[in-house]
């Protein structure tokens, strides 16, 4: 099968197509990204001379290229969107244009050559915060930020392209994934590339909001059982019920490095920041047996060790147009 991988050049998406490909020695990709900040071709550096792997620039908006890859291809893998909730607040013209009008594009390629699967990839940020409980495939979508209303939109139209003509399309909804090659205006990245060089490290007002924090590799695990053992038509929650606060997470980081606590600063919160996003699993469990492989606590550590065996990766991109977000964002110079 000849796969379609929308985004594959960022976090999520690259190392999917790494997991994939190795999974799958009969498949191949055509790997579609953008390249805005957070694509990154140093992520597929490995990939290099792989005649199963071809990397294609270009847009997901562009309806011409779409068709073209389309006509290629058997399936859809969607990863490409616009994802920092911060950077939705600023501007939040690219989330509605990349999130919502690009799956438009895709869905539409998709339906003309008939493909075999739509696999839409999203997050549990649709359904917005609850304080208790876990949020299920069936609960109603509340979402806070542009961010989270543009992801909550491309669900709705993928729903409705299975129901209205039939594609073949799944969604999945995952918590907040952390790992290898993730950019670092993100929580964990951030807090480690930050400690490192021994900087403020800026943690929104009180830091008891908790997330779900799901290994990119069980992530990638998960989504590969649902291309190829899910019902089509279905969603599926993806989360670890690996639940922890905010400062947990950073002050886990600071004693792993042998940091000071004195570098946590408390900045000014942003706005209808969510207090609390966890998912139930169950029926991924249940359905398909997949489980995660890996504890928070050595996934983290894990992640902490990448990235300090990858200074030059980040400290490329620690620069130019992401210090000037950055300090926007946080109030706190780089």
């Amino acid at each position: 099968m000849n796969i379609l991988v929308t985004g594959g050049a960022g976090f999520i998406g690259s190392n999917f197509v790494r997991h994939f490909l190795e999974k799958h020695p009969s498949d191949s990709i055509v790997n579609l990204d953008k390249l805005t900040y957070a694509g990154n071709l140093d992520n597929l550096t490995d990939l290099e001379g792989n005649s199963r792997h071809r990397f294609v620039p270009g847009d997901i908006t562009d309806p011409v290229l779409l068709d073209q890859l389309a006509a290629e291809t058997d399936a859809i893998i969607h990863f490409a969107a616009e994802t920092h909730v911060d950077r939705s607040i600023v501007a939040p013209e690219a989330f509605i244009k990349t999130n919502i009008q690009g799956t438009f594009v895709l869905l539409e390629a998709s339906r003309k050559h008939k493909h075999k699967r739509f696999l839409h990839i999203s997050t549990d940020e649709v359904y917005g915060s609850r304080l208790e409980g876990d949020f299920t495939e069936k609960d109603v979508l509340t979402p806070s930020s542009p961010y989270s209303a543009s992801k909550a939109s491309s669900d709705l139209l993928v729903s409705s392209y299975h129901k209205t003509y039939g594609l073949p399309a799944m969604i999945t909804r995952c918590s907040n994934n952390y790992g290898p090659y993730q950019f670092p205006e993100k929580l964990i990245p951030l807090m480690i590339s930050n400690a490192l060089e021994d900087k403020s490290l800026p943690v929104y007002g009180d830091g008891l909001y908790i997330r779900d924090w799901l290994y990119v590799l069980d992530h990638c695990e998960a989504i590969d059982q649902v291309f190829h053992r899910g019902e089509i038509g279905e969603i599926y929650n993806i989360g670890s019920e690996s639940g922890k606060t905010n400062l947990e997470i950073v002050q886990f980081i600071l004693n792993t490095l042998g940091k000071p606590m004195s570098l946590i600063e408390h900045v000014k919160d942003r706005p209808a920041h969510d207090r609390r996003y966890a998912v139930s699993p169950q029926k991924i469990q249940s359905v398909l047996g997949w489980q995660p492989t890996y504890s928070i606590e050595s996934a983290l550590e894990k992640t902490i060790r990448w990235y300090c065996d990858h200074l030059d990766w980040w400290g490329r991109i620690k620069s130019g147009e992401y210090r000037d977000m950055y300090e926007k964002i946080y109030g706190v110079s780089l």
